[in-house]
């Protein structure tokens, strides 16, 4: 049965990761490719870390990582909590069904909707025009760029991230809120001190992975309003690789920028790891 995946993982994950080599060649494509292109070391590397775009696509990156792991990562948490208190089973499916939708949304149309919404011409500038008040444009604001992509975000995924909270929440024992009940705690004492922490591994798990997804914010969704906002605040880990490396046809520059957010993810997840062991968590992994 695990066949299958083995070699999905193989032919589009361990085989190509070989590839990383060019990131310490003089790599060109077609005139010697990975096995004619000269070595040349670290080379990509010190130009990576000098070039000022990337610096600013890397503290760009982090500043939203952050900014979203504050305000959107605590949000499928309280949305799963919420649902699962609706005590009529239709019209709990029916609001999952609902806060599920925009997650198959492409961020094309996300993107698009958001426009109609809180652009120059969308339907908040109207109103406010309307009522004898200057228009907003958030949608090329750069000063409220990074609230605009977490909004983005919130309303497309921070339903589907309630799945797997929901399957937590499902394996907690009920019989510990009916003690607790007939003890006489109340509904807020019993999430605190039952519902929390069942949810707590599952909680830590997801936030080591998204730690080490640091670098990892995106890349239509910052393509696509780039030219809106302006590269200085929309300029992410994996849009640098593309205007600084593929469109270039500097592959091996682009390589050691990808190798660079490789080993920074690693560092991260190893990182959360050993603090989710020293506050008694498993983790993602654990020594036997």
């Amino acid at each position: 049965m695990a066949m299958p995946m083995l070699v999905l993982v193989t032919a589009f994950w361990w085989v190509p990761a070989l590839g990383n080599v060019i990131a310490f060649q003089d790599y060109n494509p077609f005139s010697g490719g990975i096995l004619g292109s000269p070595i040349i070391g670290f080379t990509n590397f010190a130009q990576l870390f000098g070039d000022a775009q990337f610096i600013r696509a890397v503290v760009n990156t982090l500043g939203i990582t952050a900014f979203q792991l504050v305000f959107y990562f605590p949000l499928p948490i309280a949305l799963a909590l919420l649902l699962n208190s609706v005590v009529s089973g239709r019209l709990r499916a029916f609001i999952q069904g609902v806060v599920y939708l925009p997650h198959f949304f492409s961020w094309v149309l996300v993107v698009a909707i958001f426009q109609q919404m809180f652009g120059g011409a969308g339907l908040l500038a109207q109103i406010l025009r309307d009522h004898g008040h200057a228009g907003i444009d958030w949608m090329t604001n750069s000063d409220t760029f990074i609230l605009l992509v977490t909004a983005q975000t919130v309303w497309k995924d921070a339903g589907w991230g309630t799945i797997v909270f929901l399957a937590a929440l499902s394996t907690i024992d009920q019989n510990l809120y009916e003690a607790a009940a007939v003890d006489g705690a109340r509904r807020w004492r019993r999430m605190w001190h039952i519902t929390l922490p069942g949810l707590r591994p599952v909680i830590v798990l997801l936030l080591i992975l998204r730690l080490g997804d640091a670098l990892n914010v995106g890349f239509e969704q910052f393509m696509l309003q780039r030219g809106a906002v302006g590269s200085k605040v929309s300029e992410v880990f994996d849009t640098f690789v593309y205007w600084s490396g593929l469109r270039t046809g500097d592959f091996g520059y682009g390589a050691a920028a990808g190798l660079f957010k490789g080993l920074v993810g690693l560092v991260l997840i190893l990182a959360a790891n050993r603090v989710a062991h020293a506050l008694g968590e498993r983790g993602v992994y654990s020594r036997s």
